[in-house]
């Protein structure tokens, strides 16, 4: 009988020359996988790079359109073909600068402001976009932000004569305006306040004076209580005044007068 033992192990009896090749094939195999990621990623990467030139170069294309349509008055179009331009390049601070102020041509303050409001978050150090910033709200009578919005402006350049002349000084002279108004409208209400709560005189009513004239009063009073008149009229038209006493009526037939009071 057989005796049992245990099973060899796979590739034992494999010469050492044809592990070797197997192994450097292996390495080839493996190096060229490698190449063929690195490949994929790279022109991953330069699909996307081409993609992000096209749409940097329509986005051009638009804004360029939308101020033609600006500069024509066109502003409803303009407006649309810069969205357009915003849905390609989000970050254009410019086109969101420009948006505000054809904005501000049409009397819409508030979106005017949210465009500029947008293109400085986009890029602080851009004094035009501050500028226009500080023209939309002054637009909406926000007149302090509006001055600090010109002096930002001014302190990205410095030496730009058109806020600094213009913008600032306006806004400046509009403010102290604003603080005479509110001074005399303050001034106005405190005294008409004060009309208001004059306080009533403080009279002594048991003054000699006071005592006098209640006195004199209920003199005069009580003689008209005393004594009536009677105005008589007759029926030829005659008229007599009568003075009745209460002792003594003097009041005549009444056939042949007619009483009136």
């Amino acid at each position: 009988m057989a005796s049992f033992g245990w099973k060899r192990k796979i590739g034992e009896k494999v010469s050492r020359a044809t592990s070797q090749q197997f192994e450097a094939e292996a390495a080839d195999e493996k190096d060229l996988a490698g190449d063929d990621d690195a490949n994929w990623v790279h022109a991953t990467k330069r699909r996307k790079e081409i993609l992000l030139e096209d749409c940097v170069k329509k986005s051009k294309e638009l804004k360029d359109e939308g101020a033609d349509l600006a500069e024509n008055r066109r502003y409803r179009e303009a407006i649309l073909k810069w969205d357009e331009a915003l849905q390609l390049t989000p970050e254009d601070a410019t086109l969101y600068e420009m948006k505000s102020q054809v904005l501000m041509s049409l009397h819409e303050m508030f979106p005017a402001v949210h465009a500029a409001e947008m293109a400085v978050q986009r890029n602080p150090r851009s004094w035009d976009a501050w500028q226009t910033l500080g023209r939309a709200q002054l637009g909406l009578g926000e007149i302090a932000l509006a001055i600090r919005s010109f002096q930002v402006s001014l302190h990205i350049f410095p030496m730009n004569p058109e806020v600094w002349k213009e913008d600032l000084s306006w806004a400046r002279k509009l403010q102290e305006q604003q603080k005479a108004t509110k001074t005399e409208s303050v001034q106005a209400l405190v005294k008409e306040k004060e009309l208001v709560q004059e306080p009533i005189p403080d009279y002594d009513f048991e003054s000699d004076e006071i005592v006098a004239v209640c006195a004199a009063i209920a003199e005069k009073e009580k003689a008209l209580s005393a004594a009536k008149t009677v105005v008589i009229v007759s029926a030829s038209g005659t008229v007599e005044t009568v003075t009745e006493k209460d002792n003594c009526p003097t009041t005549p037939d009444e056939t042949l007068f007619i009483r009136a009071r």
